[in-house]
């Protein structure tokens, strides 16, 4: 069996590298911004996925965290995951789409919401937008149940590599 690799697949060949990162995500009026800072390796298994492997810190903590990317011609649309050390739900991109002029990637996942009750589940975003060679942002969205998109998250990761 052999992968048929798309420009769908070659777009996310380029971010393959090495990153630092900052962040910053607001979960709501009533809790402090929290702040993190780290490096992530991206690198490819065949051409056809990228495996993206973060460690830092997060909340005063240290965290882990690992991304799979890719694009299923048989959907239509690119397709990963998304796991950290910080958190015990396995977070599944079920659908995913360039924009029109192919800087940004939209992700879409389900998780647990951060201001609901425990079970309560919410639709989330995330969004890599690549602002140059040496430089790219990722924006996570949350969807309120009113449909707006508020974003809650931006992490800027320059290339060291």
């Amino acid at each position: 069996m052999k992968a048929e690799i798309t420009p769908q697949h070659t777009w996310l060949h380029q971010l393959v590298g090495e990153w630092r990162f900052e962040s910053e995500a607001d979960f709501g009026p009533d809790q402090p911004a929290m702040k993190s800072e780290g490096s992530e390796r991206v690198r490819l298994l065949g051409d056809n996925w990228v495996l993206c492997e973060g460690s830092g810190t997060m909340g005063g903590g240290s965290a882990l965290t690992h991304m799979t990317l890719g694009y299923d011609p048989a959907k239509g649309h690119f397709v990963g995951t998304f796991i950290g050390s910080m958190m015990n739900h396995l977070w599944i991109y079920h659908r995913g789409a360039l924009d029109a002029g192919q800087k940004s990637l939209a992700l879409d996942a389900e998780g647990p919401a951060f201001d609901g009750p425990p079970g309560t589940m919410a639709q989330y975003r995330d969004v890599i937008e690549v602002v140059s060679r040496d430089e790219r942002l990722l924006h996570a969205h949350v969807q309120r149940p009113d449909g707006q998109w508020i974003r809650f998250m931006t992490t800027r990761y320059t290339r060291i590599g």
